[in-house]
């Protein structure tokens, strides 16, 4: 920035002071000035100076006191502050420090010493506003980086999802279903909005290890034999496979998801029959919104079960299937369950959905 572009505000009770500081500084740069702490604090704010020039020994308001105000608030916190005073002993430059200030000049002040202190200081703020610019470019180009990494991943679960889709034509709406129960659960948990996003998105992960299963056993409509079953049971493992050595958060969630929702609190799920909190809490979550869904849906091999039969289930489940923390939020979030199961029934219900206000 040119010289005569940067602003200084010249802060005095002192008319000769004023005076003597506008014949140094005029023909450099563009001055303001006050005469009280008061509309000194007034007139930064709103013309927001580069550099302010303060006296300290001012009536009602001192300069330490106008300093410590500028300083508590954000619009002139990063304006920097040159003392100028009599005031010369060390415990008076200390105070001036202490309450924020960069530079300390002595009355009677010298003209040479004024200029270079203030262009010193003009150029280290220049620096410093440089770098801040270039730090929030860079956050900002961080931050567009990752959002197209989100996309990427939300359009590789959609992907996936879909190809599940078209192995179990039951699935579609459970998946948009169960998401936004295991979100509501979450939430009532005490999950943060950014944890309750990456779960609403990574749920629909959690039977993509199905694609994996024959179709004479995903779509029978009979109970299934021992062996049957023993097949079943690995769309587990089959889904942990599929998203082996993903990165990206969502799918690395997903991971933990397609292998651990069918675990048990008790430790008789599978298919590392884990027990208690050895069950990662996300796989606890959408267990339970997983199996209420399975519950009141129709499936080849049953009608819905009605709400009370389902809740009834659940609730049986506690401290077995479940972990009886997160059967307690699942009905704290009793309420906001119905009104999910409600509102997605359509097959042409969007999939990724903002996670519902609480």
């Amino acid at each position: 920035m040119a010289k005569n572009q940067w602003k200084v505000l010249i802060v005095d009770d002192e008319p000769n002071n004023l005076q003597l500081l506008r014949q140094v500084l005029q023909h450099q740069y563009q001055l303001a000035f006050a005469t009280d702490g008061v509309k000194a604090l007034n007139i930064a704010r709103k013309l927001k100076p580069d550099i302010i020039l303060l006296d300290i020994m001012m009536p009602e308001m001192d300069g330490y006191e106008t300093c410590r105000q500028l300083k508590a608030d954000s619009v002139t916190a990063q304006i920097p502050v040159i003392f100028v005073t009599a005031l010369g002993e060390v415990g008076d430059e200390r105070q001036g420090f202490q309450v924020g200030g960069v530079d300390y000049i002595t009355k009677p002040v010298s003209g040479p010493i004024v200029n270079a202190r203030v262009r010193t200081h003009l150029a280290l703020y220049d620096q410093n506003r440089a770098l801040e610019e270039m730090v929030q470019q860079k956050t900002k180009q961080l931050r567009q980086a990752f959002e197209k990494l989100e996309i990427y991943s939300l359009d590789s679960i959609h992907r996936l999802t879909k190809a599940a889709e078209y192995k179990d034509e039951d699935t579609g709406v459970h998946i948009q279903r169960m998401s936004q129960y295991s979100a509501a659960v979450a939430r009532q948990m005490g999950f943060s909005d950014d944890e309750i996003k990456s779960i609403l998105y990574a749920a629909p992960l959690h039977d993509v290890g199905k694609i994996g299963i024959p179709d004479r056993i995903l779509l029978n409509p009979g109970k299934l034999t021992g062996e049957e079953w023993k097949i079943m049971k690995q769309h587990t493992t089959f889904g942990g496979k599929i998203l082996e050595g993903v990165e990206a958060g969502y799918l690395k969630l997903g991971k933990t998801i397609a292998l651990t929702h069918h675990e048990k609190w008790d430790g008789t799920g599978y298919p590392e029959g884990l027990k208690g909190n050895d069950i990662p809490q996300i796989g606890q979550i959408v267990a339970i919104a997983d199996v209420f869904d399975a519950l009141t849906s129709k499936r080849p091999y049953k009608d819905p079960f009605t709400l009370e039969k389902a809740f009834a289930i659940i609730e049986e489940g506690r401290g077995s299937h479940f972990n009886p923390a997160v059967v307690d939020a699942f009905f704290a979030a009793k309420g906001k369950i119905l009104l999910i199961k409600e509102k997605y029934k359509d097959e042409d219900a969007s999939l990724f959905l903002k996670i519902a206000d609480s």
